[in-house]
């Protein structure tokens, strides 16, 4: 993802870098609270506990600050350890990943950034796609490559490893992600996670297996 621009060369390294933090925090939980929309750059300086000047200092404006946040969001995720070793057991493997991939996009506070992207997508539709190249997309063709090197006569029968991917995550979210996102329901349970990822991974193997001639 192309870095958030900001105004001004910073020269103070650490200390830079903790105060950059300080503001991002602080303009995460404005954005939660009320939406691209209704923050201001008031409120975020409010809410980091720094001034207004301080704050254009790091950012030029309030789209240079979401973005700044996208981007963070999109390194937070590609932190997140799947082991998607190609000489792992597949069961076992899709299990994990589907527990890991959901309990990243389920977790509390974790839908604000994904619902603030889609309500402003369509005026902003850059910094949509980047959030869905750098932190979707991704994690898609992570998948994708394991299930690639795990196609063979006596393992998976897959013409389409990208597609595989994005069915088995999507499966994995099944009444799990869009009552989370849109707040009809809290964060799942990690038994309600694993109750709907064995169900999505039977489902896939079932799909998926290669069938014996």
């Amino acid at each position: 993802m192309v870095a958030s621009k900001s105004n001004t060369v910073h020269p103070f390294g650490e200390q830079d870098s903790s105060k950059r933090r300080q503001i991002l925090d602080g303009a995460r939980k404005v954005f939660m609270d009320l939406g691209f929309d209704g923050a201001s750059m008031n409120e975020i300086a409010r809410a980091a506990g720094v001034s207004k000047g301080t704050l254009y200092v790091y950012f030029a404006d309030k789209s240079r600050l979401f973005e700044a946040i996208v981007e963070d969001e999109a390194l937070e995720k590609s932190k997140i350890a799947y082991n998607l070793d190609p000489k792992r057991n597949v069961e076992t493997t899709l299990r994990e990943f589907g527990r890991a991939y959901i309990g990243s996009m389920c977790r509390p506070g974790g839908g604000s950034s994904i619902r603030t992207v889609m309500a402003i997508a369509e005026r902003m539709p850059e910094v949509g796609r980047r959030f869905y190249e750098n932190v979707l997309a991704k994690t898609i063709n992570r998948l994708a490559e394991y299930l690639q090197a795990r196609i063979a006569p006596d393992d998976l029968a897959i013409e389409d490893s990208v597609l595989a991917a994005a069915q088995f995550m999507q499966m994995c979210q099944a009444t799990l992600f869009l009552p989370f996102v849109f707040q009809a329901e809290p964060a799942p349970s990690a038994a309600r996670i694993a109750h709907v990822v064995d169900s999505a991974t039977q489902i896939f193997l079932a799909t998926y297996r290669a069938k014996p001639k």
